[in-house]
């Protein structure tokens, strides 16, 4: 199975569609994104934008998913900013806090006002 990211007019995704292998093979059997693209076109509207994404993260930096952003000059998917203070870790695709989250076991809640995680007691 391979999966294919809808993006909008901004490049947000909006739906992550799953297309069987044989839709997506040339005539050498050989996977192949433009012809799932295709596919999905034929399906969904010739106006529609579609990108491939890895469930294995080979691909495209992260697995892309609802609202995730899609940059067109690094040719990778990011999941959207949880917070202002957070910042876009470009080897992993993923955002990271200015603060390490605390490893020791307990639970935790982030703080943007204070910039810090606070210990959610219950």
């Amino acid at each position: 199975m391979a999966h294919f990211a809808k993006l909008d007019e901004n490049n947000k995704v909006i739906r992550v569609s799953v297309v069987d292998n044989s839709n997506i093979l040339d005539s050498s059997g050989n996977e192949s994104e433009e012809i799932g693209i295709a596919y999905l076109k034929s399906i969904h509207g010739a106006d529609t934008n579609w990108k491939q994404t890895s469930y294995n993260n080979n691909i495209r930096g992260t697995f892309a998913g609802i609202d995730y952003i899609y940059d067109a000059v690094k040719d990778v998917f990011y999941p959207p900013q949880p917070y202002a203070s957070w910042t876009l870790d470009e080897s992993k695709w993923y955002w990271q806090p200015p603060v390490p989250f605390p490893q020791d076991g307990k639970i935790y809640t982030w703080n943007e006002q204070t910039t810090s995680w606070v210990e959610k007691v219950e």
